[in-house]
């Protein structure tokens, strides 16, 4: 793997670890007792939608930037 596709995987994956860590300190942050499995499917859509939106995005700058 070249060092742009790996600095985009870096990148990509922890703005959706975070995006996903946001959401379950949001759910928590309400005060509404939420059961687990909608705590962690949330958080596991969040995760897979920021990948599907951050992906092409990160991967075109680091390309633009790299060349």
């Amino acid at each position: 793997m070249s060092d742009p596709a790996r600095k985009s995987l870096l990148i990509y994956t922890g703005i959706s670890l975070t995006a996903a860590l946001l959401f379950l300190l949001a759910t928590y942050a309400t005060g509404i007792s939420y059961p687990p499995v909608a705590r962690i499917g949330g958080a596991v859509w969040v995760f897979i939608l920021s990948m599907i939106i951050t992906m092409p995005i990160v991967i075109s700058h680091m390309n633009k930037r790299h060349i």
